[in-house]
């Protein structure tokens, strides 16, 4: 299975970046900046102090003790990803598609 996006930024034979072609140098430009900021530990901690405060990240995990009793015991938690605000949800998406990389 190949893993996606590939080094270009895109998802298969189609894919790829969808912005006007006026803002593409700008955006190469973020990109080269979030590259090297990325492995900086001050920006590491900013960008975690802001998923927080403004996306709600990281959302807490919840252990499911009835549904582990009932499917015989394997430890099972849940991602309460219903703890988002909604308004958020863009944001988290785009945080997520962009940080990955």
């Amino acid at each position: 299975m190949p893993s996606l996006p590939d080094s270009r930024g895109h998802f298969g034979a189609f894919g790829g970046t969808y912005v006007a072609e006026t803002l593409m140098p700008a955006l190469s430009e973020l990109e080269k900046a979030y590259k090297e900021a990325r492995r900086d530990p001050a920006f590491k901690r900013e960008l975690a102090d802001r998923s927080r405060e403004f996306v709600g990240r990281p959302t807490p995990l919840y252990f499911a003790a009835n549904m582990t009793a009932r499917l015989g015991g394997a430890k099972i938690y849940l991602k309460r990803e219903d703890l988002v605000i909604p308004a958020r949800t863009r944001l988290t998406t785009r945080s997520a598609r962009d940080f990955s990389r």
